[in-house]
């Protein structure tokens, strides 16, 4: 049995055909992975604004005539797998009194609304983690098999602890976000977020500049109010006092970058801001020798602020537009987390080890064998995902073949 369960007009265009048997009502029942076709972030089990009906080509929804189509939405969850009903029936003509029933053998279309949107594609790269635990249950547990018997449970939260433990450094589960920095140069760490990759600001050639993390200045967590003896002050209930806003910080976001990373302009030369002349400009630039590599860059500087939970950017970043690289462990909203299937092996060694190495009186050498399978498997998984192409990397290496001419 074939393991695609779309056809081509479902998983492009978000479409699903149905022949009625011409009866007055019609009970379609809607595929589980069309679900994002009837059900969006807005979406009510009433609402209807984000599909479309036809019956031969015709338009029937919001359009009623000919056949006055009314419809109900229904969803019910079995085993934790939703199902939706739309129920379809052919009311009378209200100026005629006449009931015209979708003929049989008529083509319905129902199809979703072009301003939705379908986030459908590329869903056969990635198995579900309960597909995970189903098939570990089948294959790997049972009499003659490697796990004779454990708990639904205790697989599936080593199968969460593996996708964890993957997503850090094995998986692609960097998400990238687009944003502008504020005026108060401070952006919310996502919901999601467990450490970043990197942020950048884009130029208007869409080409990103990387913005480095600093030590030059401080996040303090901790702003007790003083009195003039230099001792915390209390409230009436004997909590300390605390600042609503960190001069440190206030003081890092007015800075001037050019001061802290050398860069000169010829407006700092020529107003004599600087010991240099304009014949250095011309003639030496580029030139200046001793520069610290971890300051000597314009594109800004970040710090986490752990006190309010933000990304604090340096002032010269004001009103850019950045993307934020960060890594999320992959379990952030439900079961049916993904896993690209590269990693479906290692993942199934993953919780076998977990599993046979918390048994009591399993013996060192089994352990050892599947710690071993398992560390093959990850290796295999991350060679896989690294996605190396020889022509890409042939490309890259051109570029070290020029010749460099004193």
């Amino acid at each position: 049995m074939g393991l695609i369960d779309q056809t081509s007009s479902e998983y492009y265009d978000g479409e699903i055909v149905y022949t009625p048997n011409g009866n007055v009502t019609n009970n379609l029942i809607w595929p589980n992975n069309m679900t994002p076709l009837i059900w969006d972030n807005s979406a009510t089990p009433t609402s209807y604004d984000n599909y479309e009906i036809y019956v031969d080509s015709v338009q029937q929804y919001p359009t009623l005539s000919p056949y006055y189509i009314t419809q109900v939405l229904t969803s019910t969850i079995t085993n934790g797998i939703p199902t939706q009903t739309l129920s379809l029936t052919s009311n009378p003509d209200p100026n005629t009194g006449v009931t015209t029933e979708i003929p049989a053998g008529s083509i319905l279309v129902v199809r979703l609304r072009a301003t939705s949107i379908w986030d459908n594609y590329k869903s056969y790269e990635y198995v579900s983690l309960k597909d995970i635990v189903n098939n570990f249950m089948l294959a790997y547990v049972g009499n003659d098999k490697v796990i004779s018997r454990v708990k639904r449970s205790d697989v599936l939260f080593h199968a969460k602890r593996g996708l964890q433990e993957f997503s850090y450094d094995t998986l692609k589960s960097v998400n990238i976000q687009e944003l502008s920095v504020p005026a108060n140069l401070s952006i919310v760490i996502p919901q999601d977020y467990v450490n970043y990759v990197q942020l950048s600001w884009i130029d208007s050639n869409g080409v990103k500049h990387i913005i480095y993390p600093t030590t030059l200045t401080v996040n303090p967590t901790f702003l007790p109010i003083q009195d003039s003896q230099g001792i915390p002050t209390q409230d009436i209930y004997g909590n300390s006092i605390q600042a609503n806003q960190s001069i440190t910080n206030d003081r890092w976001r007015t800075a001037n970058s050019r001061s802290i990373n050398g860069n000169t302009s010829a407006s700092d030369i020529n107003n004599g801001s600087n010991v240099f002349d304009w014949s250095w400009w011309k003639m030496a630039y580029g030139q200046r020798y001793g520069l610290d590599p971890v300051t000597s860059q314009k594109n800004g500087w970040f710090t986490i602020d752990e006190r309010r939970g933000v990304f604090a950017f340096s002032g010269d970043l004001a009103g850019r537009l950045i993307t934020l690289e960060y890594v999320s462990d992959g379990l952030a909203y439900d079961i049916d987390s993904k896993v690209p299937k590269m990693a479906e092996d290692a993942l199934y060694s993953y919780i076998v080890y977990n599993i046979i190495s918390y048994m009591p009186k399993t013996p060192e050498y089994i352990v050892q064998r599947f710690k071993k399978e398992k560390s093959a498997k990850l290796r295999n998984a991350k060679i896989r995902l690294s996605n190396i192409k020889m022509g890409e990397f042939t490309q890259v290496m051109r570029g070290k073949s020029k010749w460099i001419k004193h």
